[in-house]
């Protein structure tokens, strides 16, 4: 199954996409859009454009485990693109991904505009990535 990562943010939101095989998610890009409205219609059709079946947004809960107000931002992002495209919608706790990616692009000093670029890319890869793991495990049971 085609399934889009999503690291949505309120200037920047990164784009993952992983093939049918489910094998490794790729960085597609970052939406630059600071409007809530635009950012979903332009996260879909970017879904559409990458044959998407399903989508996977960030869900970054407080480290307790507590919903805060980021996440329930990411909850109604969540339910307006599943509304919009039609596609199963998952949220994925992404708890530490934006540091994680920051620290993979220290080891490949990536540094100033381009970081600034392609950070929301990776962690959207990062997250996809944790949900393809939890997918196979979840087959393999």
């Amino acid at each position: 199954m085609v399934i889009m990562g999503v690291d949505f943010g309120d200037a920047r939101t990164g784009i993952a996409i992983c093939g049918k095989s489910e094998i490794a998610a790729s960085p597609v890009g970052v939406i630059a859009e600071k409007d809530f409205d635009k950012c979903i219609e332009k996260t879909a059709e970017t879904a559409k454009e990458n044959h998407a079946e399903m989508i996977v947004v960030g869900y970054p809960k407080n480290m307790n485990g507590s919903i805060g107000e980021r996440a329930e931002k990411c909850r109604l992002f969540a339910e307006k693109l599943q509304e919009l495209t039609g596609f199963p919608v998952e949220l994925w706790d992404e708890r530490c991904t934006t540091v994680s990616a920051h620290n993979y692009l220290n080891v490949t000093n990536t540094r100033g505009k381009k970081r600034k670029a392609v950070v929301d890319a990776v962690a959207a890869t990062i997250i996809l990535e944790s949900y393809l793991g939890y997918r196979k495990n979840k087959k393999s049971e």
